[in-house]
């Protein structure tokens, strides 16, 4: 790591989404959501698509959830980077990333 550094001046630190107030309280809720509204105790109804994405974003960033490990070929360090959900809708960071217009070089 600290190779990286000195030549880039800038050190890659994983987010860590599960450390979030966000990622807890949709880990610790959404499945009493959902029974609610199985039962009849909330009368929403929650679309596929909105479900996919609230169950994306648990699993975005996660690397218990899947990554790919990259490698410098100059310096021959490694990482492991997580997957993200790429999603539009709810997830912070991807939903950030989407947001931000791309630099043309």
């Amino acid at each position: 790591m600290a190779s990286a550094a000195r030549t880039t001046g800038v050190v890659y630190e994983r987010r860590r989404p599960e450390k979030t107030t966000l990622y807890e309280i949709v880990r610790d809720n959404v499945e009493t959501l959902y029974g609610a509204i199985d039962d009849g105790a909330i009368a929403v109804r929650i679309p596929k698509h909105a479900k996919k994405e609230i169950e994306a974003y648990l699993d975005c960033g996660l690397l218990c959830r899947g990554f790919a490990r990259l490698r410098c070929e100059r310096c021959e360090e490694s990482r492991l980077v997580a997957f993200s959900c790429k999603g539009r809708g709810f997830c912070p960071s991807c939903l950030g990333r989407r947001c931000v217009p791309r630099r043309r070089t």
